[in-house]
């Protein structure tokens, strides 16, 4: 059996064998990457952790409460001398102590810094969602970028299989014109030359494929060997205005959002600062008991007692050398530059989704002018293909337009699956990215 027959079988055993593997959808695709793409899955426990640090336990208005309980136990030989001259010693004497006590402590007020540091723990806590949310959207416009990769390579691969097809067709007839004295041995070896090149290609992008599909299992989260298809269509949302797409990313924007939030922490700094300026008032409160097993040294051979106790305590750090002050200041100082950051953002933001709907709108060109490209070029194949069947045309023209198809639509491929991706990059920066259904 040939090379030309093995590659044949090879291919046509691929693709039996494609049939039975999983359909990986774009939906599909999504969830997955929800659910198990490790980046996320990180982002998600730390918007977590955020959360459970705004919970009121976290927050000081709370009161705190305490027990101790405690024995103690002495032994000791004692000598007394008295003033008449007399003496004693005591051998072994015991004493016993026990105690238990509850307190409570409670701050009344301090200047509602409480209060702002909670206030300030859950916009923390917004904007750790927001940082997950960048997270999430990153990964998957990371994960579409490949998805789409393998949906390009997938299309390549057939593309290329047809080509080499051809070429094998090619050196079919040129063997059998070559064995009647029809063709001469360069255009055999010319065939010969065609089709290995060919097959190197299709070797080459099934490789390509492999580890493209590779990575994405990667980013799913799943076993990297695991065999797999993926949609290769794709459509494309035609309802962009530049204008609205501007206004759009100002409102939901998440770097927007990110930086808006920052500037709200930051004014809750500058109050949790101030209020170091005001008394604080505190409230303490105890319950206790206490017992004393004497030794017979002692006048009382035991005692007890219990009782409660409760008291106000009232602190105004009246003068701490400037230091309240200082932080103050910077508090108001970090503020203004945050807003300043906040108006670079929005700036920033700006010209990026005009940069994307440029590309976008090239892109989009570009692939209507690849689909023209083939159509142009399959008619101009077909005409060829005649020509050259009927000795019309060498075989070097007939190659050129060969590769002239396949690589117009290698070029269509690429176009279609970029302009895609310059969506998916439009649709993060005006925040609807994961409100689309793909």
């Amino acid at each position: 059996m040939n090379n030309t027959y093995k590659l044949t079988l090879l291919f046509l055993l691929s693709f039996s064998i494609s049939f039975s593997q999983e359909k990986l959808t774009k939906e599909e695709t999504i969830n997955l990457a929800l659910e198990h793409n490790y980046g996320i899955i990180i982002a998600k426990n730390k918007a977590k952790i955020a959360k459970n640090n705004a919970s009121i336990y976290n927050s000081g208005h709370l009161p705190k409460v305490s027990a101790n309980a405690g024995a103690n136990y002495s032994k000791n030989d004692s000598d007394t001398t008295f003033k008449d001259g007399s003496s004693t010693s005591i051998t072994g004497d015991e004493s016993n102590s026990y105690n238990a006590s509850i307190a409570l402590n409670y701050t009344i007020f301090d200047g509602l810094g409480r209060t702002y540091n909670y206030k300030k723990l859950k916009e923390t806590y917004n904007l750790s969602e927001l940082e997950a949310q960048t997270i999430i959207e990153n990964s998957l416009v990371q994960v579409f970028a490949v998805y789409f990769e393998v949906a390009r390579l997938t299309q390549d691969t057939k593309n290329i299989f047809e080509s080499l097809t051809i070429s094998k067709q090619r050196l079919e007839r040129a063997k059998y014109g070559f064995d009647y004295g029809q063709n001469t041995k360069l255009q055999l070896l010319n065939a010969e030359v065609d089709v290995n090149n060919d097959s190197i290609k299709y070797i080459s992008i099934q490789n390509q494929l492999s580890n493209s599909k590779r990575d994405l299992n990667l980013l799913l989260g799943r076993d990297i060997t695991r065999k797999f298809e993926v949609d290769t269509n794709v459509s494309f949302s035609l309802n962009f205005d530049l204008e609205s797409t501007i206004t759009a990313s100002k409102k939901h924007n998440i770097e927007i959002k990110k930086a808006t939030k920052s500037l709200e922490l930051s004014n809750f700094d500058i109050k949790i600062n101030k209020a170091n300026l005001f008394p604080n008032l505190s409230l303490s409160s105890s319950y206790g008991w206490n017992k004393f097993e004497n030794g017979t040294t002692s006048f009382f051979r035991t005692q007890t007692s219990n009782g409660l106790n409760a008291g106000v305590s009232l602190n105004w750090n009246l003068f701490d050398g400037g230091t309240t002050k200082t932080r103050i200041q910077n508090a108001k100082i970090n503020a203004d530059n945050l807003q300043v950051q906040k108006e670079l953002v929005s700036n920033e933001v700006e010209r990026n989704v005009i940069n994307a709907f440029e590309i976008y709108t090239n892109s989009l060109f570009i692939l209507t002018s690849e689909e023209k490209n083939v159509e142009t070029n399959k008619r101009n194949f077909s005409r060829t293909e005649e020509q050259f069947k009927l000795g019309q045309i060498t075989s070097i023209e007939f190659r050129q337009a060969q590769v002239n198809l396949l690589n117009s639509q290698s070029n269509l491929n690429k176009a279609k699956y970029d302009a895609k991706n310059a969506e998916l990059k439009l649709l993060q920066l005006t925040g609807e990215l994961l409100n689309t259904k793909f």
